[in-house]
């Protein structure tokens, strides 16, 4: 598409749609089921919608707390406590 047109403008709007329709691991959904508390309904991908769900801040904090919770558990696994004995060289970055 973007070898015949050359121009991001036409290709911008399907960006955005794949984006908002993309499942994101952090809030366990995607940003449109986020934002309207259903899946996005296009004749691309036709499902069973089911019941809506309403989903608000909270449900979204809710996610991001358990997606923290897992983080934190997978970076204290890969941590070890660092001992220094005087005398040894450290490098510091400084920004």
């Amino acid at each position: 598409m973007l070898e015949d047109s050359g121009s991001w403008d036409r290709c911008l709007p399907l960006i955005e749609f794949t984006y908002n329709n993309s499942f994101h691991y952090s809030i366990g959904m995607t940003p449109c089921e986020a934002l309207y508390g259903r899946k996005c309904i296009t004749p691309m991908c036709w499902f069973e919608t089911g019941e809506n769900l309403v989903l608000g801040p909270d449900m979204i904090r809710d996610k991001l707390r358990e997606t923290q919770s897992r983080q934190k558990i997978y970076a204290n696994k890969k941590r070890r406590p660092l001992e220094f004995q005087e005398g040894d060289h450290v490098f510091l970055k400084v920004t």
